[in-house]
Formats: C-alpha cells, sequence, structure tokens
C-alpha cells in the first residue's frame, strides 16, 4: 500500500533509496493495523517504531552530510524538521509504552502522521536539495 512513488524521487540516489525504506516501514505499519491475525500488537507497534526511529536516524545523518558536501544554505532548517520529526516519533514510542488500550488508533496515529510528513518533506524540502545542485552545475 505504502510505496516509493516516481513523483517522490528527489534525483539524488542515495536519499532516494532510503526514502523507500522509510516507505517500506509505513508499509509494514499498514499491514500490521490489516493483520487480523495479530491480537496484541504492542511487541509488533514497538518494533515498527524502533526500526523507524533507528533507520530514520541514519538517513538523517547520511541526508544532512550530502547537503553540508553541497554547501546547501538551507541544511539548519533540515536540521530542526529533522530533530522535530525525531522527537514525534519518541513521543509516539513514549505514548506506546504507556500502554495504549486502542492499539489500531495508534497506528493510525503513525501512519497519519509519518504518511503528511514524508510526502510533504520530500515533495517540497528535500525537493529543494536537488534544484540546489542543479542550479549549481549551471
Amino acid at each position: 500500500m505504502y510505496e516509493m512513488k516516481p513523483e517522490y524521487y528527489i534525483g539524488i540516489d542515495m536519499i532516494d533509496e532510503e526514502h523507500k525504506q522509510l516507505f517500506q516501514y509505513a508499509d509494514e505499519a499498514y499491514e500490521l493495523l490489516h493483520n487480523d491475525m495479530i491480537p496484541d500488537k504492542f511487541d509488533a507497534i514497538h518494533d515498527v517504531l524502533m526500526n523507524l526511529r533507528n533507520y530514520t536516524v541514519k538517513h538523517f545523518s547520511d541526508e544532512e552530510e550530502y547537503m553540508e558536501s553541497i554547501h546547501y544554505k538551507k541544511l539548519f532548517t533540515q536540521k530542526i524538521q529533522h530533530q522535530e520529526f525525531i522527537n514525534k516519533l519518541d513521543e509516539f514510542m513514549e505514548n506506546h509504552n504507556e500502554e495504549v488500550v486502542d492499539q489500531n488508533k495508534q497506528i493510525e496515529d503513525i501512519l497519519e502522521y509519518l504518511t503528511s510528513w514524508l510526502i510533504n518533506h520530500i515533495l517540497y524540502v528535500d525537493g529543494q536539495i536537488t534544484k540546489k545542485s542543479i542550479n549549481d552545475d549551471i
């Protein structure tokens, strides 16, 4: 259900590949939400959140390193947005540790935030990195 659509590619292979992985984590959460064979999803939600958080930290580090290498002027803004995303994941993890009664609602909340953030950030923020790279080549 969640996949990296052509319009989400920014043209920087390393970043695009890592974005694909983030969509795969979103897809795992989606599959978990719709899996009626797992009555208690506590451990699975924990795993999705941990994997997502760990991978996101790596991705943001890689992305910021790339931006530094091209002297991207909006790097500081990106770092702030990246930290806000990590903070939100931490908040989801804290709420999860309080053993949320409605696990499906928790997954829905995670997916809603993740979907909105990924799409908007990739299209409107990360897409600017490519424009910077192209403009420098001209």
